[in-house]
């Protein structure tokens, strides 16, 4: 690491803001573990250049068990969402991307699902985590869900305090990931 500090990035798909929330959350787990770290939502990063980092996060809504895709994000708008979170979403996003953009092959994956479907083993993580996989990226761990009430949320009560715990454990193992390749 070149920098005093280990960084991390946190790109997020929210279209009500659930997973904003999760995401600021997880940052904020990620500086007590001592990283410098940030939260951008994916219409905001799909057209920045390379960032330099030693962890990518990617969290997204799941959408009919998967990541969104141009006709569920219009759904969503439809439901109230506003129409400039729709542009883009993780699906089309991951395939412009790989670890040379970001400096590093690091990754974790969240997401957001409604609680009554918790337990299915379809939804945006998994998709996400095959696809950053395809590009070259390293889960550092299986992908983890935060539950919402409903399509529209809110975050179930505790959510965003475990969201804020996976961050530090997250943060953890990145760094005994670096350790380890040192």
């Amino acid at each position: 690491m070149s920098r005093d500090y280990p960084s991390a990035l946190v790109v997020y798909e929210s279209l009500f803001d659930n997973t904003a929330r999760v995401a600021r959350a997880i940052v904020r787990g990620l500086r007590a573990a001592g990283f410098e770290a940030h939260s951008v939502p994916v219409t905001s990063v799909a057209s920045t250049g390379p960032v330099d980092v030693d962890l990518l996060l990617l969290g997204a809504p799941t959408h009919a068990f998967s990541l969104s895709r141009p006709g569920s994000r219009a759904d969503a708008v439809r439901q109230g969402a506003p129409p400039d979170r729709a542009k883009v979403g993780a699906r089309e996003w991951i395939p412009l991307i790989g670890p040379d953009r970001f400096g590093t092959s690091l990754a974790a994956v969240f997401d957001t699902r409604a609680a009554k479907v918790r337990r299915w083993p379809l939804a945006a993580g998994t998709t996400a985590a095959r696809l950053l996989h395809r590009r070259g990226f390293r889960l550092i761990r299986k992908p983890v869900a935060f539950l919402v009430d409903g399509t529209r949320g809110p975050l179930l009560s505790g959510e965003e305090e475990r969201a804020e715990r996976w961050g530090q454990m997250i943060g953890a193992a990145c760094l005994a990931e670096i350790d380890r390749a040192a």
